[in-house]
């Protein structure tokens, strides 16, 4: 996928997890575009999981399936930084 597709699915993907999941997440738009490129993945390879039954390594399209596949995988981002995070204080 091009880098630009990439940072246009981040930031949507990474603005609309932070809005949907409860609480307050700090960070600017790098971090909200990192956490997007991130779920991204964690969604994209999670999809592939579920519909092969092979673990890789992929990345959701830019499209709305794509978009809600990276939302996902992003609200599962956040979810497990909490939870590592909370038990390294």
């Amino acid at each position: 996928m091009n880098i630009l597709a990439w940072i246009v699915l981040g930031l949507l993907a990474g603005a609309i997890a932070k809005a949907i999941y409860p609480g307050s997440q700090g960070g600017g738009i790098l971090s909200t575009l990192v956490l997007g490129i991130i779920g991204a993945f964690i969604g994209g390879t999670l999809v592939t999981l579920l519909q092969t039954g092979t673990f890789a390594i992929t990345s959701a399209s830019l499209s709305i399936p794509g978009l809600v596949v990276a939302v996902l995988g992003s609200i599962i981002a956040i979810f497990l930084y909490y939870q590592f995070a909370r038990r390294a204080y």
